[in-house]
């Protein structure tokens, strides 16, 4: 099933729908559960600078997403199951530079008791057609590193492709590059 988006007014942010899953903009009571995901390590095994350590840790990072949102209309959105409060994961876009190029970083990180149900992919796929729709001129970034197999079928299945002139350090050593260049939408830099 293809995902829903809400269209929103000025000032609202979209919340995206898909078959089994609700993508809604971070609020700042979601930082408990931020710092669920984001400080177990095995979470971040693959991108060791992004373990969170406490609840004020997790508080500073929802408030920067948070930020962003109101800069971009857009971030990171926190995903649930249909029908329950409970964040699973998180998974969106972020404005930054790769390569001297302005990108829309494309991320997904998921409680491991949710692994291997498809939600990663799922919530990808929809942050990718949102992108596609309301940000068309925009290149979709995966950064990925080379040891994390699942995280780069993920980024394949939401419909990227290896991108070897993307590919450059990042905080946690090399990163493979997954993009939407050169796709039908037509994002060509």
């Amino acid at each position: 099933m293809d995902a829903q988006h809400t269209d929103t007014a000025p000032g609202r942010r979209p919340a995206l729908t898909t078959a089994r899953l609700t993508l809604d903009a971070p609020r700042v009571e979601d930082a408990p559960s931020i710092l669920a995901i984001a400080g177990d390590p095995r979470t971040t095994v693959h991108n060791p600078s992004d373990h969170v350590e406490d609840l004020p840790e997790a508080r500073r990072l929802v408030a920067r997403w948070r930020s962003h949102w109101n800069d971009h209309g857009f971030g990171y959105w926190c995903v649930r199951e249909h029908g329950d409060t409970a964040i699973v994961g998180y998974c969106g876009v972020k404005r930054m530079t790769a390569a001297g190029m302005p990108v829309l970083n494309l991320l997904y990180r998921f409680r491991p008791e949710m692994w291997g149900r498809g939600y990663a992919t799922e919530a990808a796929r929809a942050v990718v057609a949102w992108v596609t729709a309301h940000r068309p001129e925009s290149t979709v970034l995966a950064r990925v590193r080379p040891d994390n197999i699942a995280s780069q079928r993920v980024a394949l299945h939401a419909g990227l492709r290896r991108d070897p002139a993307l590919d450059e350090p990042g905080e946690d050593g090399m990163d493979l590059a997954f993009t939407d260049r050169g796709s039908a939408a037509g994002r060509v830099l």
